[in-house]
């Protein structure tokens, strides 16, 4: 209000003037009160949505190494589709990715990331925030708190009462348990933020679109009351998938339900008013067909919300031109088996002695190391129960997370002192035998076991 009424004050004063000092002094004004209010560009003045705030998001691609090519091609592709066609000003975009692939060795083509087969650039143009070291559980979470940091581009989420946040999670995951590079972010310090965002009026809706195995795990108790919604790649006990494999790169170029929701976006394009949040859900659960999608949260108000309420929307001064629907049959394979697959077919054309037989030798270690965390788990289990009948109880299938801070000292007991699911992404297909114990024992006797037999390490 400050700034229209000295702009007002200015216009009035104006009349007086000869018309080139009125304009010489209209522009100063404006500027100035520009610069005063903290505005960083024009595009502030313009970005307040029809709900009277700004749109906010937050995009992350979780791991690192080439063979995980898919999840910062999706992080990438997205970022495109939030700023240059669906209008988000790029300072409301806070990115966080390891950034290891468009100048990877491996990479044939440096510098540049694809997210569809003999697809254009989806690299070039992307501002990462927070890459490399500073790509963390914890900063993570300090980002959507709003709190200052002291790496990366510094930026944090800047939202209010009245705005929409937007959250892309792509990496893997487990029970209860999402992956960032080198640690873990744990359902239960993701809920305690969330919390406190909520008490502290941080958003006025949040939807959250969640790319890692086991994603519903980090969602399944949450309140329907905080005006947060979340769409998961797979429901609580099951795997997500990657898709679009690209033979002359080796990797598969993006994750099947990524790939799912971001095509149907782009398909609507520019409508995005026009397909609520509802009708994105139930399209996209149809086309994919390799986990269940899933939805948890509030689905009442959010539900009804056009997607554009936290996507953007596309005006006269973004890229306008709608993308052909891609009816592509694509080949699929669950994110734990990605990485031995990867190496099996390094190891088919491998033309080099060494390389070959070090690749006989990774091949081995993991396929060996699949069996023997199975085995580890299974007395884990027995030593906790005392009995080889609850052994098998245990392991038929993942049960709800009920105990969430036991969920996270086993797991954080199992990935510090075992195996850790960044560099053995198989081991997620096994840890619900480990994390169903926390609903019959307490951790303090768990962690007890997982350090018994994790010893070797």
């Amino acid at each position: 209000m400050e700034f229209l009424e000295a702009f007002l004050l200015t216009l009035c004063f104006c009349r007086c003037l000869k018309k080139a000092e009125m304009f010489r002094t209209v522009l100063f004004a404006v500027i100035f009160g520009i610069v005063v209010q903290g505005y960083s560009s024009v595009e502030d003045l313009l970005e307040d949505t029809e709900h009277g705030g700004q749109i906010w998001a937050v995009i992350i691609a979780g791991s690192n190494k080439w063979y995980n090519y898919r999840h910062q091609s999706d992080v990438c592709h997205l970022y495109h589709l939030l700023t240059k066609k669906h209008g988000i000003p790029r300072q409301n975009v806070i990115t966080m990715m390891y950034n290891d692939i468009a100048f990877n060795e491996e990479n044939p083509k440096q510098g540049i990331i694809i997210n569809a087969l003999h697809g254009k650039d989806v690299y070039e143009g992307v501002m990462i925030d927070y890459m490399g070291k500073d790509v963390t559980p914890q900063n993570f979470l300090d980002i959507l708190s709003g709190k200052s940091l002291s790496v990366g581009s510094g930026k944090t989420l800047k939202s209010g009462p009245k705005d929409t946040v937007f959250v892309n999670f792509v990496d893997h995951g487990g029970p209860g348990v999402l992956g960032f590079p080198t640690d873990e972010l744990h359902v239960t310090d993701l809920t305690k933020t969330l919390e406190s965002m909520h008490a502290d009026n941080r958003y006025k809706q949040m939807l959250w679109y969640v790319e890692a195995c086991y994603s519903g795990s980090m969602f399944s108790k949450l309140s329907p009351n905080m005006n947060i919604t979340a769409h998961t790649a797979s429901n609580t006990d099951e795997s997500s998938y990657a898709c679009v494999k690209d033979e002359d790169l080796h990797v598969y170029l993006g994750d099947c339900w990524s790939l799912n929701w971001m095509n149907n976006t782009e398909q609507i394009f520019p409508n995005l008013e026009k397909e609520t949040v509802e009708q994105q859900y139930e399209i996209v659960k149809e086309m994919t067909t390799e986990s269940h999608a899933s939805i948890y949260g509030d689905l009442t108000y959010i539900y009804s919300e056009p997607i554009s309420a936290f996507l953007g929307h596309p005006g006269a001064a973004t890229e306008t031109e709608p993308v052909l629907k891609r009816n592509v049959k694509y080949q699929s394979t669950a994110t734990p088996d990605v990485l031995l697959e990867y190496l099996r077919e390094k190891r088919e054309k491998a033309t080099n002695n060494d390389d070959a037989e070090r690749l006989d030798q990774e091949i081995r270690y993991h396929s060996q190391t699949e069996g023997k965390v199975q085995e580890i788990l299974e007395q884990i289990s027995r030593q906790v129960t005392g009995s080889w009948d609850m052994v098998a109880v245990f392991s038929r299938r993942p049960l709800s997370i009920e105990h969430p801070e036991c969920n996270k000292d086993v797991l954080s007991a199992f990935f510090s002192q075992c195996y850790k699911m960044q560099t053995h992404p198989y081991i997620t297909k096994y840890l619900f035998r480990l994390t169903n114990l926390c609903n019959m024992y307490n951790s303090g006797s768990i962690v007890d076991a997982v350090l018994d037999n994790c010893s070797f390490n």
